[in-house]
């Protein structure tokens, strides 16, 4: 791989990670706020897909990225499709991490009840998460990763400050982890644009070849 990087708003990325096989990041960007005409920048991400993924997403072929980005079906596509997918969030201002836990709750649960899939078990699995969120403080490059594999249902949350894996978080609960990959992968409805529109250029890219 050598030395070579991918710089997100000053944050390194490598071009592939390693999992169970080794996946590309195929979509990079932040997330942010503007508050007084002033743009604050929390995190910075990475999608790293397995390169397959391509071939379960043929029938968007003819799009233009531009159009890709727009189209929610082409992302709910993306999000089944049976391949590994892997979320790196690299903190650029420091926040709780009850405040990060927060905003995923909200995010998954708003999705959860729209659907009206919102039950004592998908209650219980967000709790875990708010929960294992709620006792972390985000350091500057800190990182959290979300790791969706292949074959499986579950999720797999992990925690690192200052180079150490702190804590790890594995979430069972389907409609629960198909909503936290919708929150960062959702198209439209996904919480970082310039991540989706990253997204779109790489896998319109990928189609066309």
């Amino acid at each position: 791989m050598g030395t070579e990087v991918v710089m997100v708003d000053e944050v390194p990325f490598p071009p592939q990670i390693t999992t169970t096989k080794l996946l590309s990041l195929l979509g990079q960007g932040i997330t942010d706020i503007e508050i007084h005409f002033l743009q604050i920048k929390f995190t910075a991400i990475g999608v790293y897909l397995d390169p397959e993924v391509a071939s379960h997403l043929q029938q968007w072929k003819a799009k233009k990225a531009d159009e890709l980005a727009e189209d929610d079906d082409f992302f709910d596509a993306l999000i089944s499709a049976p391949v590994e997918k892997f979320i790196r969030v690299v903190v650029i201002k420091e926040i709780k991490g009850s405040q990060y836990g927060v905003q995923l709750e909200s995010a998954v649960r708003d999705r959860l009840a729209a659907d009206d899939k919102y039950e004592e078990e998908e209650e219980e699995a967000l709790e875990k998460v708010v929960e294992f969120f709620q006792s972390k403080y985000f350091k500057k490059d800190s990182v959290i990763t979300f790791h969706f594999p292949a074959t499986s249902a579950a999720a797999e949350i992990v925690f690192s400050t200052e180079g150490k894996q702190e804590s790890k978080l594995k979430v069972e609960n389907a409609n629960v982890v198909e909503n936290i990959k919708k929150w960062y992968l959702g198209g439209t409805r996904g919480v970082s644009p310039s991540t989706i529109s990253s997204l779109a250029n790489a896998l319109s890219a990928e189609l066309s070849k």
